[in-house]
């Protein structure tokens, strides 16, 4: 493909299927050069394929479909055009449309939008988390742009995060709406804050705050008796000194009394008192806290009301023992979790101790949220050898592996006897597929079949190289060799390159590259042992499998083999860690014709204070001493390289800040090595996955150029 073709592909995210088993909803999303923005809307699809799919919603974004339980209605996240009314909000907020087809009706108006929601058993209610701004800050006074706001004042290490900026001063929070009769009057978000002589809006259904700002409040879900909420929240109160998160369960209507906005004392802006009630009960710990050597998020409830499931991490007595933490599925009595879990953030009581399902050492299931399945069970996701796979287990344990396939699964739902997932293969970045028990899986929508059957797609070539052996792929192009080829190194560490389709290799591919990436020890799914194998050696067994891999690869299709690769054209590139490691790579070996570092994590040292994570990851995993940050630092070395380098990075990345990009590039340019400096504004770091299209497209293009210039003949 080529880098103008970004506007064809199409995701899709988690399905939602209906409770009989024959429907379900399913959101897709892709790039729209024309707006700048990204937009999808719902998609209906009969399971059986007796019908073709049917688009629900017309949105510019739509997306995150949830079923009411009895399957009649789906709510869902709607987003609007960019370049709107500056005076309304551009977030997602929550939308209601019946599934036989309508009009959708949007819910909410918060100016930060709406996160995660979902729906109460008895379909009477949804709750969902949403960031709530403090006064002052992010529009919520007119007139009061963010040069003009107060000064923040930060006491803790943890107050930034790329993609977001500050988070103290805009909490997640929870909050509950009354689903509206749909047959009833329609509802429109207020323009204006419109309100009434009471000071309530009259077009916004009231909502219920549930949690309040001194913690993060996320992953909202019901019991089955449809008053408590169970949902992820951080036990130190504030922004804390750990990674811990703990799952915690609060009843929502404690106090069915109602509450005016005027008497409402918890209410922290206009905005937020509009409308809401402050009645829940007080919030009860169900797992984890600032006692517990582990954190736990993600909780999901049985549909039989037995069970509550959750992932948790072992992260150590400092609560910051993160590497190579893989996330395991544990299960706790939900009937223990509601009325006899504590209140305070020590120890939760001893009769909800959760109970661990699945082995972190050699299961990692951190692919995404847990799914109900059945009456009593749960279904994970879990990264293993370069896929992403479906597992079911009981409250007993003994996982099953129910979908494995070269791809990733993205999301799963079950209901009246059928599984249904949306994934990823190599020749698809998205597809919906159905699996009867005991059957393989059948595909039932692929919005990306009709542009992808014109192309002419590059296929991984699975190889194992090295000793010890390691996992990855090579592509070839289409056509005589030898071709040059771009080692390129995944960002993380504790990530790995899939067999999923991957853009950035296919357009590499199409403009003549051969492409070589492998999951080197520090990468995720071999393992808990290969994850942490880098801790203190950054530089060392990965740049050694790294090397060993392409030395493999030029092995078999070098020269002395197919005579596919060309052994002396070799460029190498890589984001983040994988940044790093080129940066490392063209200090120690010489044998590359050019590189490109992108988003890298260049300076270990200034990241402690920079970076929003540097203040545990830098320790973590290459220790504390200023000697150990030096000696594993790719500015440290710089002077070392003197392979012609494009340094690329964008202007609001907080995970790996500029400095770190201008500071190696102008060490590069002092000495009088080739190089070039690409920065992209207003974007994070998550340009190559989330940025806007048209930073996407001139990214593929200014790598395109780099390579041109140094490999092709």
């Amino acid at each position: 493909m080529r880098p103008d073709q970004l506007d064809l592909i199409t995701t899709v995210d988690a399905p939602a299927l209906a409770p009989d088993g024959r429907r379900l909803v399913v959101g897709t999303a892709r790039t729209d050069l024309a707006t700048d923005g990204y937009t999808g809307q719902l998609w209906v699809v009969t399971t059986d394929g007796s019908a073709p799919p049917r688009r629900l919603t017309r949105g510019y974004r739509d997306a995150a479909a949830r079923l009411s339980p009895d399957g009649s209605m789906v709510a869902f996240l709607r987003s609007p055009a960019p370049g709107g009314d500056p005076s309304e909000s551009s977030a997602p907020q929550l939308a209601l449309i019946p599934l036989d087809g309508g009009e959708a009706r949007l819910l909410t108006d918060r100016r930060l939008g709406v996160g995660g929601f979902n729906w109460s058993p008895d379909a009477r209610w949804i709750v969902f988390a949403s960031a709530d701004p403090e006064t002052g800050r992010y529009g919520t006074v007119s007139g009061v742009g963010p040069a003009q706001e107060d000064p923040r004042r930060v006491t803790g290490p943890d107050h930034r995060m790329d993609g977001r900026g500050y988070t103290a001063d805009q909490p997640s929070c929870l909050f509950e709406i009354e689903v509206p009769d749909p047959d009833g009057e329609p509802v429109f978000p207020a323009r204006g804050r419109m309100a009434d002589a009471a000071g309530r809006s009259p077009l916004v259904p009231p909502a219920r705050r549930l949690t309040g700002r001194d913690r993060e409040s996320t992953d909202p879900v019901y019991a089955a008796d449809s008053r408590h909420v169970f949902f992820t929240t951080t036990p130190a109160t504030g922004f804390g000194r750990d990674l811990r998160r703990a799952v915690a369960v609060v009843e929502s209507r404690a106090d069915e009394t109602t509450e005016t906005a005027e008497t409402a004392e918890t209410a922290e802006t206009a905005e937020t008192a509009q409308g809401q009630t402050h009645d829940a009960g007080p919030i009860r710990l169900v797992a984890g806290g600032t006692a517990v050597p582990c954190g736990f998020h993600s909780p999901c409830a049985s549909r039989n009301g037995e069970w509550l499931y959750l992932l948790g991490e072992e992260l150590g007595e400092s609560g910051l023992d993160f590497v190579a933490a893989n996330a395991a599925v544990f299960a706790v009595p939900a009937r223990a979790a509601m009325h006899e879990a504590t209140v305070g953030w020590e120890r939760p009581a001893p009769a909800v101790v959760p109970r661990r399902l699945t082995d972190p050492e050699t299961m990692d299931c951190s692919g995404g949220p847990l799914h109900p399945s059945g009456q009593d069970n749960v279904l994970a996701l879990a990264e293993a050898r370069g896929q992403t796979v479906l597992v079911w287990m009981s409250h007993h344990g003994q996982p099953e592996v129910l979908v494995e396939q070269p791809g990733e699964i993205v999301g799963a739902s079950e209901a009246g006897g059928t599984l249904t997932v949306s994934y990823t293969t190599e020749d698809s970045p998205g597809r919906v597929g159905v699996q009867q028990r005991g059957a393989g899986l059948v595909e039932v929508f692929d919005p990306n079949r009709s542009w992808l059957a014109e192309q002419r797609l590059a296929g991984g070539r699975e190889r194992e190289y090295g000793q010890p052996s390691v996992h990855g792929w090579v592509f070839v192009p289409p056509g005589p060799g030898p071709h040059p080829v771009i080692l390129n190194i995944h960002g993380g560490p504790y990530a790995q390159y899939t067999w999923s389709w991957f853009d950035e290799t296919q357009v590499l591919v199409a403009a003549g590259y051969a492409v070589v990436m492998c999951n080197p020890r520090g990468s995720n799914g071999y393992g808990a042992a290969h994850g942490a194998a880098l801790r203190g050696r950054f530089g060392t067994v990965d740049r050694q499998d790294i090397l060993g891999f392409l030395e493999g690869a030029l092995a078999e299709f070098g020269p002395a083999g197919t005579g596919e690769l060309d052994g002396d054209r070799l460029g190498v590139q890589g984001g983040s860690y994988g940044g790093f490691m080129t940066a490392w790579i063209t200090a120690h070996d010489h044998r590359f014709t050019a590189a490109i570092v992108e988003r890298g994590y260049l300076d270990p040292v200034s990241a402690l204070g920079s970076s929003d994570i540097g203040w545990f990851f830098s320790p973590q995993y290459m220790g504390s001493s200023p000697e150990d940050l030096y000696r594993q630092s790719p500015l440290h070395h710089v002077d070392q390289v003197d392979t012609p380098t494009l340094v690329m990075h964008s202007e609001q990345d907080l995970r790996c800040p500029l400095e770190h990009a201008q500071r190696y590039y102008h060490a590069l340019w002092s000495r009088g090595v080739e190089s070039e400096l690409v920065v992209f504004p207003g974007e994070g770091h998550e340009l190559s996955r989330s940025g806007t299209p048209w930073h996407r497209r001139a990214r593929f293009e200014h790598i395109l150029r780099w390579w041109d210039r140094h490999l092709a003949r």
